[in-house]
């Protein structure tokens, strides 16, 4: 199995203030890749800091999103791309680069992801969250952590 698995973490809205990239070569990781992400204006919904712990504080000297996309498009172009949730992390991703002027068609990568909520769903597992999967299927999780996140998801998508 060749795939990329990815996590977005998200400051407010869709921006993100980090992201998890795991990228999988026949069935074994060989890349791993986490940055923070400085949102617009390092603007925080008290929401998501509860989440995920990360505080305006922490991206206030991190790269933007435009600074950091060609390390994302390199390991995303072309790919098989999965996520717990993909609509969310897709959404995520195709927003940002919307909002400075990158083409998500550039990607080609398609316009739905593999998810694993749906395959766990399909499995019968329920509830499907990515720490629930990661308990039944015994995956280290350190849920919220974006490469964390997207290590596990690849995991799991590995295991289907």
């Amino acid at each position: 199995m060749t795939f990329t698995a990815i996590d977005f973490e998200t400051a407010i809205s869709f921006h993100p203030c980090a992201v998890g990239i795991v990228t999988v070569e026949n069935g074994v990781i060989v890349d791993e890749y986490v940055t923070l992400i400085k949102p617009p204006k390092n603007e925080y919904s008290p929401f998501t800091i509860a989440v995920h712990g990360i505080y305006p504080r922490d991206t206030e000297k991190a790269k933007t999103f435009p600074q950091v996309f060609p390390e994302i498009q390199k390991r995303l172009q072309n790919r098989v791309i999965v996520a717990h949730n993909e609509s969310f992390d897709r959404n995520v991703l195709a927003k940002s680069m919307a909002l400075y002027g990158l083409n998500y068609e550039d990607l080609n990568i398609g316009s739905r992801w593999q998810c694993t909520v749906k395959i766990y769903k399909g499995k019968g597992l329920k509830p499907t969250k990515l720490s629930d999967c990661c308990r039944e299927m015994r995956v280290e999780l350190n849920h919220h952590e974006a490469l964390s996140d997207a290590r596990a998801c690849a995991k799991l998508y590995l295991m289907q």
